[in-house]
């Protein structure tokens, strides 16, 4: 890289794992502020969930605003966003206020494929693959991060301390912005194309609500029926209007492409692994003891053992880029499932030792740390620049429904296992990171069997937010 273009990979990766950071340092003190604001369980999981579906859905329409008015512009918008939202949290006197600002913190998911238009913009072609594998990296790095940080620092400062991270992150990120980021690159044209921005905000929300909240109000209740049955014809809405469109908003010839359509289906699978892993890892090496096969280790012991995963994915990202000149991505992200369902496989059926367990969580790094790059690398290497943004979004966003999913999953058949007592039995994690290795094999499945065509250059249908 050169000095300019180091620079820009530096201000982005900084800004990008303070965000991911925030996005798991809540889960862990969720007691906490259950205790604190007087709500109930069911209350303070709106915290997460209003983040996720926000999220989930500013993804996509943001990173597609970026390809049109202005990567660089957008993304300091989400950044403000951000710090906004953590200022509102940090002072929130009530659930419903804090679940607001969570709301505005959601805004911020845009930044990860707008980090990766800006990167193709800046970098040169050769030093492009590394600078996505070091970004990718801190996306991964950062959502394992919260999860090992939250609760020492929670002990020392409070939850509403937690907030400072972003607050002052996403201060220093923005300078690094101004400064080092040029506003470059190759806008599409088009405009906003709203009945698919309304549709595609409508199918989330009607998705990834019944996933989170399925638990608490009942997989078979009429709401969460109710909920999947409009999101699948709110979906099948969304196509008709974007094959239609002259402008549509996600290009779905796009997403036809062999290499983009099974890597999407891997991110599904990849963050199901990953958000399964983070969420139930740390409560499994949790367990007490008296269970019969509970390590008992306290939180911050847990979190040291999920150290190992940190320090390989963020090995593993940096070192994509150069590896790829003798493996190519499609390659890697095979290899990367491989090793996330190796990894999973082994929590499940070998977990008597620590040692062990710690072995198994950096190989779970290496696999995340690999696939998270190879991921977004092919997928900014397969549209043309001015669709990276919402390419980029949607392959980001296949990730937030798989965490939705993973989660959902792990929380079925571990707690469906439970005891009089409320502790979870062996079998039923056993059961459950088993299931997440079968996840990430038929990942690499996927990846491995899609017949990659030889790539012909096409004129990009200009693409929009309205119609």
């Amino acid at each position: 890289m050169t000095p300019s273009s180091r620079r820009t990979f530096l201000a982005l990766a900084f800004t990008v794992l303070t965000f991911a950071t925030l996005q798991s340092l809540l889960v862990p003190v969720l007691p906490t502020i259950q205790a604190d604001l007087k709500t109930d369980a069911a209350g303070v999981t709106w915290t997460v969930t209003s983040w996720l579906i926000t999220a989930a859905v500013a993804t996509p329409l943001l990173g597609r605003v970026g390809d049109l008015v202005g990567k660089r512009r957008v993304f300091l918008i989400s950044v403000a966003a951000v710090a906004a939202g953590s200022i509102v949290a940090a002072f929130a006197p009530t659930l419903s206020v804090l679940i607001v600002a969570r709301v505005v913190q959601g805004l911020g998911g845009a930044m990860f494929p707008l980090a990766f238009g800006l990167l193709r913009d800046a970098l040169p072609a050769s030093a492009l693959p590394a600078g996505i594998g070091g970004v990718s990296a801190m996306t991964a790095i950062g959502s394992g991060l919260g999860t090992v940080l939250a609760g020492p620092l929670s002990a020392a400062i409070g939850w509403r301390g937690l907030f400072l991270i972003p607050i002052v992150g996403m201060a220093v990120g923005a300078v690094l912005t101004v400064r080092w980021v040029p506003a470059t690159g190759e806008r599409a044209e088009g405009r906003v194309n709203v009945p698919a921005a309304v549709l595609l905000s409508a199918w989330l929300v009607a998705l990834l609500l019944p996933l989170s909240t399925g638990p608490q109000w009942g997989w078979g209740s009429p709401v969460v029926i109710g909920l999947f049955v409009a999101a699948a014809v709110l979906i099948a809405a969304w196509v008709i209007v974007e094959v239609r469109s002259r402008m549509p908003l996600v290009d779905l010839r796009m997403l036809r492409d062999p290499a983009v359509w099974s890597t999407d289906i891997a991110a599904l699978f990849f963050g199901a692994a990953m958000f399964g892993v983070f969420a139930y890892f740390p409560r499994f090496l949790q367990t007490p003891v008296e269970t019969g096969y509970g390590l008992g280790l306290t939180v911050g012991a847990s979190g040291l053992v999920m150290v190992p995963m940190l320090v390989t994915m963020a090995t593993m990202g940096f070192v994509a880029g150069p590896v790829s000149r003798v493996l190519p991505p499609r390659a890697q992200l095979v290899v990367a499932a491989l090793l996330i369902a190796l990894a999973t496989a082994s929590i499940a059926l070998a977990h008597g030792l620590v040692a062990t367990l710690a072995l198994s969580a950096a190989l779970f790094g290496i696999g995340l740390g690999m696939g998270f790059a190879a991921m977004t690398t092919i997928v900014v290497q397969s549209v043309p620049s001015t669709q990276t943004g919402v390419a980029s979004g949607v392959n980001a966003n296949l990730r937030t429904i798989g965490s939705a999913i993973g989660t959902a999953l792990l929380t079925a058949i571990v707690t469906g296992s439970a005891d009089a007592a409320g502790d979870p039995s062996e079998l039923g994690y056993e059961q459950g990171f088993l299931t997440l290795a079968a996840l990430a094999l038929v990942a690499a499945i996927v990846v491995a069997a899609a017949r990659i065509r030889p790539r012909r250059r096409v004129a990009p249908v200009p693409t929009g937010l309205a119609g």
